[in-house]
């Protein structure tokens, strides 16, 4: 009996009035596959998470999760059946501290709603699983700076461990080493590796040191369509992605 795919695309379409965007893209991602998405600007990439984070609505086909028809559903609904994602723009809170913003994340997934009469500090088991995921990003040094203090890098950090410490198994990275420096963008890649051990990884990522260094299999959008989907080996040999993509699987690797 084969095993559920994590998630699954299924002649998904996306047009804006008349425009296209995306053509009828079937992809199937297994549990624990570390998955890129690359392709030339307007290729539909950004559309594509926004559709499977449920952003935007599909115009037609399915989105899966988990054997679970999650297209049409919203953001927050999404996410509580185990997807998150980060954004290209860095999503923080910025005036509350690193603990803060940690806690935050981690509140629903430990059963903890709504409510005017409770303390946050006397919940131990947020407050234990906060300080856990500060360690694992690497940021307990800066437990109580305002995340707006912090540096671009640390913030990208905290941003990934606010994605993962709410539960998710499935996770999506928009760009997540944009703006970085090499030196950065190599501690950033090793954090990822690390923090997502054992989970579904689909990110958006420009880089190709980044993609090569990171992806189990690379998906190759071109106006809208999965051209190439395969082991990082296999796609740059592919004549189709080096004919519509030229050049650029060779850049920085």
């Amino acid at each position: 009996m084969s095993q559920t795919p994590s998630l699954s695309l299924k002649n998904l379409h996306k047009q804006f009035g008349k425009t296209q965007i995306i053509r009828g893209v079937d992809l199937t991602v297994q549990a624990g596959e570390r998955v890129a998405i690359i392709g030339p600007n307007g290729a539909g990439k950004s559309t594509l998470f926004n559709l499977i984070s449920g952003r935007f609505a599909p115009t037609s086909g399915e989105i899966h999760l988990h054997g679970q028809r999650i297209d049409g559903l919203k953001p927050f609904e999404i996410n509580r059946q185990g997807l998150s994602r980060s954004f290209q723009i860095t999503n923080i809170f910025p005036k509350l501290s690193v603990f803060e913003n940690l806690r935050c994340s981690v509140l629903w997934s430990l059963g903890h709603r709504y409510s005017f009469w409770t303390f946050l500090s006397r919940l131990k088991d947020a407050n234990e699983l906060a300080a856990t995921w500060m360690e694992r990003i690497q940021l307990a040094h800066k437990r109580d700076v305002l995340a707006m203090n912090l540096t671009y890098a640390e913030q990208r950090a905290l941003e990934i461990g606010i994605t993962m410490a709410g539960g998710a198994d499935v996770v999506l990275l928009d760009e997540p080493t944009a703006g970085m420096s090499k030196s950065e963008t190599e501690r950033f890649i090793a954090l990822i590796k690390t923090v997502t051990q054992g989970k579904t990884l689909l990110t958006v990522e420009h880089d190709m040191g980044v993609v090569f260094g990171l992806a189990d299999k690379i998906a190759v959008l071109v106006y809208g369509e999965v051209i190439a989907f395969d082991t990082p080996d296999q796609v740059r040999a592919n004549a189709r992605v080096q004919e519509a993509y030229l050049g650029s699987l060779s850049e920085g690797h």
